[in-house]
């Protein structure tokens, strides 16, 4: 098996984890304020993706830690997987 095989299940087997994690998850990350998704995509940071993997937590607007409640902050990670927080607006679904 080649380099690029191992790197490609590698790859796979991150994906299968981080979906295990977000499903396990999600309903709690939805609970908290500003929350609108989850999903699962790159890590970015300053615009531009780092490689790996994160869970994504979609919230309307960002708010600084200070003034959020205890049980609405959200973690940098969730077990060993990083947790990025991307701000989207308010989203609606579309008939």
């Amino acid at each position: 098996m080649s380099a690029t095989d191992h790197q490609g299940e590698g790859r796979r087997a991150d994906l299968n984890r981080a979906l295990m994690i977000k499903e396990k998850h999600e309903d709690e990350l939805m609970s908290k304020a500003n929350v609108q998704g989850v999903g699962i995509g790159l890590h970015m940071r300053g615009g531009q993706p780092t490689g790996g993997l994160s869970l994504i937590v979609m919230v309307s607007h960002k708010v600084p830690k200070a003034q959020l409640a205890s049980e609405d902050l959200i973690p940098s990670e969730i077990e060993g997987v990083s947790v990025d927080v991307q701000e989207v607006g308010e989203l609606e679904a579309q008939d």
